[in-house]
């Protein structure tokens, strides 16, 4: 995970289960094997990384985030986990898969990332991923822009802190790295929020605390509840609010 933000791992586990709760789901593009040696970049705080190990496999669990390796850790100390920056890592040994759930966006440069990835396989392992996608929470973030706009404050490039691409340009991104792209699908995900008072508020603190680094708690407060009401007629449903994410999902060779 990206450095911009400093993550709450506690809150991180407690409100978005969902994060990895839909990992399981991705799972079955990487058909783990008993005896493999799997590298789960972006583990967090180690949930997908246990499921793998269920399955018999040599699993490593990497993330950029202390807080998140050391819960993981926390959570299950018979397993490996170590700190690591997506984009700037190697590995003496290689790996039959590297599997990410939730993760690519907030890496940069998305090139590297990718070209590390390929390092670490063996020839023939394969690259399983998903993260967001295209027009991912654009709703959100257009009424992140309205407010800002609307009180005359600054905003932040969102294009700083995440990376949201067409398939298109991502599978372009792991041919020029050397990848046989198997197969790729964008997916159209409205992710229930845990909270049904804060919802959106809550996101925005998880997940996009960037864009207040300059408002006081007060000013912050204001586009907070902007965003809400902006988004009540879309987001929130028969008492539950929802995120309007957009997924790209991917499985790639190393031939």
């Amino acid at each position: 995970m990206d450095n911009k933000i400093k993550w709450n791992s506690d809150q991180y586990q407690k409100n978005y289960n969902f994060v990895y709760a839909y990992g399981s789901d991705v799972m079955k593009w990487l058909a783990p094997k008993s005896g493999e040696k799997i590298l789960d970049l972006g583990c967090g705080t180690g949930q997908l990384t246990n499921e793998l190990a269920s399955f018999g496999v040599d699993v490593i669990g990497m993330d950029s985030s202390q807080e998140m390796v050391d819960k993981a850790k926390e959570n299950y100390p018979h397993l490996d986990f170590v700190r690591g920056n997506a984009s700037d890592f190697e590995y003496q040994s290689s790996f039959d898969a590297v599997f990410s759930n939730a993760v690519l966006h907030w890496v940069f440069p998305p090139e590297r990332a990718v070209e590390c990835i390929f390092n670490v396989l063996k020839e023939g392992g394969r690259f399983i991923a998903e993260f967001g996608g295209k027009n991912n929470v654009k709703m959100i973030l257009d009424a992140l822009r309205t407010s800002m706009e609307n009180r005359k404050f600054p905003m932040a490039d969102p294009k700083k802190l995440w990376f949201f691409p067409s398939i298109g340009r991502y599978t372009s991104i792991l041919e020029g790295a050397g990848f046989q792209v198997i197969k790729a699908e964008h997916i159209d995900r409205p992710t229930e929020l845990n909270d049904p008072e804060r919802g959106i508020k809550d996101w925005f603190e998880m997940f996009g605390e960037y864009f207040f680094r300059d408002l006081s708690s007060v000013e912050k407060e204001n586009v907070l509840k902007d965003i809400q009401e902006i988004l009540r007629p879309t987001h929130f449903k028969d008492g539950k609010w929802f995120a309007d994410y957009k997924r790209l999902r991917i499985k790639a060779l190393k031939p």
